[in-house]
């Protein structure tokens, strides 16, 4: 199984950017409840980012909410095998 790293961005200009890895699927548990709205998250400072609703800063970005909680993420394909 391949480890998953401490911090992991959607966003492609972000240095935590993986495109290998986001297309194999990664899931997140945060506080024990399935989130699929999730942008970004760091597993050691323990948050996660998800979208305000439809809402868009000046350059197009969706605008995000930074939620502190425990994070566990888990590659996808793994997880149906199981």
């Amino acid at each position: 199984m391949a480890e998953l790293p401490d911090r992991l961005s959607s966003d492609p200009s972000s240095p935590f950017h993986d495109s290998e890895l986001l297309q194999r699927g990664v899931g997140i548990r945060f506080n024990g409840t399935e989130k699929t709205n999730v942008e970004e998250y760091c597993v050691s400072e323990g948050w996660i980012r998800v979208a305000a609703g439809t809402a868009r800063d000046r350059r197009g970005n969706p605008l995000t909410l930074k939620l502190k909680g425990r994070v566990e993420p888990y590659l996808k394909d793994s997880a149906d095998e199981a």
